[in-house]
């Protein structure tokens, strides 16, 4: 099943990728009453109870998806947790420990919407395409055995990042606003019965960007909930975005749009605008990819310039 919210935050079931059916009335009252960005958690929540009447919902018939303007899934998830790196980058090196940063609830945007390039100075923008879990169940210290069950499902998910602000796997480079592009939907997990084996694409404009299989992934999703469950409960609606393979990683500029799409869930695009109109190579970024694949059989590289902190830029927004 997807599940989506459109036009007025109102609760959909998506059919076959090309109508949309409003479950608002099988959601009822209970949730619709609710602000905007508390109704899909609640529709994960009760999502045992709810289900049986949105299959008779979608029985109905529905709209074309080119009709309703689609919301993110979660306008306002309790948590954002995002994977560091977490990929092999197509190398045979041994495992890295996890590790996870918070990207700030505030910055999700719409599917459709344009990611607003801050006025900090950064060295650069750059994309990242991602495979996201969306948490089902309340989770505190679960098992990687048990970490699936806490799972409602998976959408695609862009993790727009800032270098040399300081922070650059972190909080600060990561939470701008518009900096959490996800959606289009999300699509439950009995519908994808194996995550570590999807194909995930991106494209600046018409130019091919990243094209890696999660195969390639050090930690699987049920690693990833079960250790972000050790250090915060995970509640329903709750965000974790698996992380990146850099090998085609790029910057993104003014007037680009940029598109990701993930096997059996979708595929959604961004428009990228900046009021300083700064520039940068129109190309896949060779000396981030090769410094992220190098240093897993050598960590001793030094950081390339384009990571390295600008003094004081954190806070720069006027310059």
């Amino acid at each position: 099943m997807k599940l989506a919210l459109f036009n007025e935050y109102r609760p959909g079931l998506v059919i076959e990728d090309k109508s949309i059916v409003d479950v608002s009335q099988a959601a009822g009252d209970e949730v619709m009453k609710l602000r905007p960005h508390e109704r899909m958690p609640e529709i994960i929540a009760q999502f045992d109870r709810l289900r049986p009447a949105f299959e008779q919902a979608a029985k109905s018939g529905g709209v074309p998806l080119s009709s309703v303007h689609l919301r993110a899934p979660l306008p306002r998830p309790g948590k954002i947790l995002c994977a560091i790196g977490n990929f092999y980058e197509g190398t045979k090196t041994p495992i890295r420990p996890l590790a996870l940063f918070l990207k700030s609830p505030t910055a999700v945007l719409d599917p459709g919407g344009t990611v607003e390039l801050p006025r900090q100075q950064a060295n650069v923008f750059h994309h990242e395409a991602e495979l996201a879990v969306v948490i089902g169940r309340r989770a505190k210290n679960v098992s990687s055995a048990d970490a699936m069950n806490h799972v409602f499902g998976f959408t695609c998910f862009m993790d727009i990042s800032a270098r040399g602000l300081g922070d650059n796997v972190g909080f600060i480079g990561k939470s701008f606003d518009t900096f959490a592009p996800h959606g289009p939907w999300i699509v439950t997990r009995d519908e994808i019965p194996n995550p570590g084996q999807l194909q995930i694409r991106m494209w600046n404009d018409d130019q091919p960007r990243h094209n890696y299989n999660t195969s390639d992934m050090e930690h699987a999703p049920a690693d990833l909930v079960a250790y972000g469950s050790s250090i915060s409960t995970l509640e329903p609606g709750d965000i974790i975005s698996c992380g990146t393979n850099h090998q085609q990683i790029g910057p993104i500029q003014d007037g680009e749009t940029v598109t990701i799409e993930i096997d059996r869930i979708g595929r959604f695009s961004v428009k990228i605008h900046d009021e300083q109109k700064r520039k940068w190579p129109k190309e896949i970024d060779r000396a981030m990819a090769d410094f992220t694949r190098n240093r897993r059989s050598d960590p001793t590289l030094p950081i390339p310039a384009i990571l390295r902190p600008r003094e004081g830029s954190a806070t720069a927004a006027h310059r």
